[in-house]
C-alpha cells in the first residue's frame, strides 16, 4: 500500500488511547499483575544500604535460648531498654495484660524515664479499656491537624470495676478522606505512659505488603504509626497533618513532607531481603558486646520464626513485621521514598504513548513479521530498561503493565491489518465521482477557463457538514436498490436548500453532505446561510420522514455541524483529474462539529467562529446568547426565525489541541426558559459548584428530556465524587470523532 502511515498512526494511537483508558480505570486484574511485575523489579534493582543509624535488636533464638520462651519477665526487656537507654527505643511490642506487679512497675519506670516509643494496636472486635490507659493513649494522638473541620468530642462510658469503654464516633471529616477508621483498640497497662505508634500494618489483595498505613482515626482523633512516632521522636519535630477536602494533602515531621496519598498510606521501598538492617541478638546487648549511640534509633522485636511476626513482602515472602516499620523509618531519614505523583502519571501517560508511536512508524517500514516481532520484543526490553533505571536512580514508582500492553495491542493489530487486510479494493468508485463537476463552478468557468488550473487561494469561508444517524445499520436493512433509492430521496431535496442558500455542494461523502458558503462566490453573510440551511434541512426532514415511513423506510435523524475561518479553495488534483473544494483545520472542525452532536444529543452544533459571526451579521448584543434572532434573505423568506443560540461546552476535539467554544441552535421558542437555565448551570459548573449546577441539569433533563443537560448532569456526579485539579481548565476533551 503506498499509504500506510495514516493506517498504522491509528492503530498506534488507538492502542495508547485504550490502554490509557484502563490506565485511568484501575482494573483489578491489571493493578494485581502490575504489582507482581514491580515486585519483580525491586529485586532486579538489588539491594540498597539502609540509613546506618536504624537498628534492630532482634528477640532471635540464641536470645531464647538464654531467656527462655516468649514473652520474658518484664524485668528482662527492662534491663534490655535500660541498656539501649542511649539511643532511641522502639518496641515493636504491646503489654496489654497485667503481670507480677514488681515486674510491671520495673518496665513501666524504665519505660517512663527513657527516650521510648511503645506499640498497641487497632482491632475490629470488641474490647475494653482502662480509661488511664486511653488517657495514656490520647498523650499520642497527632495533635497539629490542618483542617477547616473539627473533630467531634470524645465520650466515654463507665463500666464496673473502674473501667471505661469509649464510644465509637466518626472523625468529622471521614465522609471525605478515606483514613481507616477502627472501633477498638487493644493498649498497654495503664502503668506505661511512654509515646506510643499503632503498628498495624494491611496487605495488597494478594496478601503481600507493599504500603504502610502511617495515619488511623480512633475515635474521632488521628493516630500516628509507630514508625512515624519513632522518626518523629528521633528527629525531635512534630508531626503536622495537613487534611484536605479530598483526603489527607500532607503529613509533615517537622519541615520536612512525608509523601503520602489521600488515604495517608505510603508505598515503601524497601532496601532488601531480611536482614539487609544491621540486627543485633538481644543476647549481644545484655551482654555488653555491642553499644548503641545516642544518634541511633533501634527497634526491638521478634525475629525467631516460631514467635515472629512474619509477612510476605515484593523482596522477601519471609519478613518480620519489625523491618518493615525499620524500612519506613530509614525512608524518612534518608529520604528515599517511591514517588508517585502528578509527574509520574505523566511519564506513565508518556510510556504509554510515545513507544507505541515510534512503533507505529517502524511497523509501516516493515514488510516481514520475524522483523516485526524482533523490533516489538526490543521496544519492550528498551521500556523496561529505561523503567528500571529510573525506579533505581530517581525512585520513579512508574507503571510497567500498562506500557507493556499498549506496544502488545500495537504489534497485535498492526500484524492483523498487514496479514488479514486484503489490498485497497478498486479505485474504479473513486475515480467515476471525480469525474464529475459541481454544477455551481459552470459559470465561473465560463467566463475564466484558468480556473481549472491547479492551485487555490486562502479565503474566509463557512463548512457545512451533515449526516445520517445510524446509516451503517439502516444500510444493512436494505437491499442495494432500496439503499440507492433512499438516498437519492433524502439526498436531492437537502442539496437544493444548499443550493438555494447559496452555498456550495462541495461532494457526498456516502450519506454525508459537505457545503461550503463564500466560494467560489463571496457572500456577505456566510455564517447566517450556513445556520439557515440546517435549520430548513431540520424541517425538511420532518416532511421526509413522513414519506419515508408511508413507503416502508424508517425513519431517520441527522446532525449537523458549522465552522467558520480561513481555508484554502481551489482546484485540487492532477492536470487530468480535479475538484474544486476547501482544506484545512477549518473544514475538519466542522467534521468533528457534526459528530459532537451524539454526545450532547443535539442536531445543530456551531463553532464560536461561526456564532460570533452571527453576532456581527446580526448586531447581537449583550451577555446572554439565549433568543438570538437571525434574519433570513428577503428573496428567501420574509419572515423572522427567532432562534435559540446557546452555548454548549468547551471542547477539544480529537486531532486539534486548543478548545474551541460550541454552540447550539435551537428553533424552539418554548425552550427559552431552558437555555437560560442551563447558562446558569453551566456557569456553576465551571465554578465547581457541581451539586448546585447538578440540581439544575437534572431538572431541565426531566422538564424537557434535554440530553445535553444529562450530559452535564452525569459529569457533575462525576467530579463530586472526583474534584477535578485546582487548574482544571474546563475543557472537555471529545475522544472519538
Amino acid at each position: 500500500m503506498k499509504n500506510k502511515l495514516p493506517i498504522f498512526l491509528c492503530i498506534g494511537f488507538f492502542s495508547a488511547l485504550f490502554v490509557f483508558l484502563l490506565y485511568i480505570m484501575k482494573i483489578d486484574f491489571l493493578t494485581a499483575l502490575d504489582y507482581k511485575l514491580k515486585d519483580a523489579r525491586f529485586r532486579m534493582r538489588g539491594s540498597m544500604e539502609p540509613d546506618s543509624r536504624v537498628l534492630i535488636v532482634a528477640i532471635d533464638s540464641k536470645s531464647i535460648d538464654k531467656f527462655g520462651r516468649w514473652p520474658w519477665d518484664r524485668k528482662i526487656t527492662a534491663k534490655l531498654i535500660e541498656k539501649l537507654k542511649k539511643a532511641t527505643v522502639v518496641l515493636d511490642i504491646v503489654f496489654s495484660e497485667n503481670s507480677d506487679p514488681y515486674s510491671d512497675r520495673i518496665l513501666s519506670e524504665t519505660l517512663n524515664k527513657n527516650n521510648v516509643i511503645v506499640g498497641y494496636y487497632f482491632r475490629e472486635d470488641e474490647t475494653y479499656i482502662n480509661y488511664k490507659s486511653y488517657e495514656n493513649l490520647r498523650q499520642s494522638r497527632i495533635k497539629i491537624v490542618k483542617t477547616e473541620q473539627q473533630p467531634p468530642p470524645i465520650r466515654m462510658i463507665q463500666l464496673p470495676f473502674g473501667q471505661f469503654k469509649v464510644q465509637s464516633s466518626r472523625f468529622k471529616v471521614q465522609e471525605t478522606i478515606p483514613v481507616r477508621e477502627f472501633p477498638y483498640v487493644e493498649l498497654n497497662i495503664p502503668s506505661i505512659k511512654a509515646q506510643a505508634g499503632f503498628f498495624n500494618i494491611f496487605p495488597d489483595r494478594d496478601g503481600v505488603y507493599r504500603r504502610i498505613n502511617l495515619l488511623a482515626i480512633y475515635n474521632g482523633e488521628l493516630y500516628p504509626h509507630l514508625a512515624l512516632m519513632a522518626a518523629s521522636k528521633f528527629k525531635g519535630k512534630p508531626i503536622i497533618v495537613e487534611i484536605a477536602q479530598y483526603g489527607i494533602k500532607s503529613i509533615k515531621v517537622g519541615d520536612e513532607t512525608v509523601p503520602v496519598d489521600e488515604s495517608g498510606s505510603l508505598a515503601l521501598n524497601y532496601y532488601g531481603k531480611a536482614g539487609t538492617f544491621k540486627t543485633i541478638s538481644a543476647v549481644e546487648v545484655f551482654d555488653g558486646k555491642v553499644q548503641v549511640s545516642e544518634d541511633s534509633i533501634v527497634f526491638i522485636g521478634a525475629t525467631e520464626i516460631g514467635i515472629a511476626d512474619i509477612r510476605s513482602t515484593p523482596v522477601d515472602p519471609v519478613m518480620p513485621g519489625v523491618e518493615i516499620s525499620a524500612t519506613l523509618v530509614s525512608n524518612i531519614l534518608k529520604k528515599q521514598y517511591l514517588i508517585s505523583n502528578a509527574w509520574v502519571t505523566f511519564l506513565d501517560i508518556l510510556f504509554i504513548a510515545v513507544p507505541v508511536i515510534l512503533l507505529s512508524f517502524i511497523f509501516m517500514k516493515t514488510s516481514k513479521t520475524l522483523y516485526s516481532l524482533s523490533f516489538f520484543m526490543v521496544s519492550l526490553f528498551l521500556t523496561y530498561s529505561i523503567n528500571l533505571l529510573l525506579f533505581k536512580n530517581y525512585f520513579l514508582d512508574l507503571s510497567l503493565i500498562y506500557p507493556f500492553l499498549a506496544l502488545l495491542l500495537c504489534y497485535v493489530l498492526s500484524e492483523v491489518y498487514r496479514n488479514l487486510i486484503i489490498e485497497k479494493k478498486s479505485r474504479f468508485l473513486k475515480k467515476a465521482f471525480s469525474s464529475y463537476v459541481s454544477p455551481e463552478l459552470v459559470n465561473i468557468i465560463i467566463k475564466n477557463p484558468d480556473t481549472l488550473k491547479l492551485g487555490g487561494e486562502r479565503r474566509t469561508i463557512t463548512v457545512l457538514f451533515s449526516d445520517i444517524r445510524g446509516f451503517t445499520t439502516l444500510s444493512e436493512q436494505l437491499l442495494p436498490e432500496q439503499l440507492v433509492m433512499f438516498l437519492n430521496n433524502y439526498l436531492d431535496p437537502m442539496t437544493k436548500i444548499v443550493l438555494k442558500h447559496r452555498g456550495m455542494l462541495d461532494k457526498y461523502i456516502g450519506d454525508a453532505i459537505m457545503a461550503v458558503y463564500n466560494a467560489p462566490v463571496e457572500i456577505p453573510e456566510h455564517a447566517k446561510e450556513a445556520v439557515l440551511t440546517a435549520i430548513e434541512m431540520i424541517k425538511e426532514l420532518k416532511s421526509l420522514n413522513e414519506k419515508f415511513v408511508k413507503s416502508g423506510f424508517p425513519e431517520i435523524d441527522i446532525g449537523i455541524g458549522i465552522n467558520t475561518g480561513e481555508a484554502v479553495i481551489g482546484n485540487m488534483g492532477t492536470k487530468t483529474r480535479f475538484d474544486y473544494t476547501a482544506i484545512g483545520d477549518t473544514v475538519n472542525l466542522a467534521s468533528r462539529l457534526e459528530g459532537l452532536n451524539k454526545i450532547y444529543g443535539t442536531r445543530i452544533i456551531i463553532s464560536e467562529n461561526t456564532f460570533n459571526a452571527l453576532k456581527e451579521t446580526n448586531n447581537l448584543t449583550g451577555e446572554s446568547t439565549a433568543l438570538r434572532a437571525i434574519q433570513p434573505p428577503s428573496a428567501i423568506r420574509s419572515s423572522k426565525f427567532k432562534v435559540q443560540i446557546r452555548e454548549l461546552d468547551l471542547i477539544r476535539v480529537k486531532g486539534k489541541k486548543e478548545p474551541v467554544k460550541i454552540y447550539e441552535v435551537i428553533e424552539n421558542n418554548d425552550f427559552e426558559p431552558a437555555v437560560k437555565e442551563f447558562e446558569k448551570a453551566l456557569d456553576l459548573y465551571r465554578n465547581c459548584r457541581f451539586k448546585e449546577a447538578m440540581e439544575i441539569f437534572t431538572k431541565i433533563k426531566e422538564k424537557f428530556n434535554d440530553k445535553a443537560s444529562s450530559v452535564y448532569e452525569e459529569r457533575c456526579r462525576f467530579y463530586i465524587q472526583n474534584p477535578p485539579p485546582s487548574d482544571w481548565d474546563k475543557v472537555y476533551t471529545a475522544t472519538e470523532k
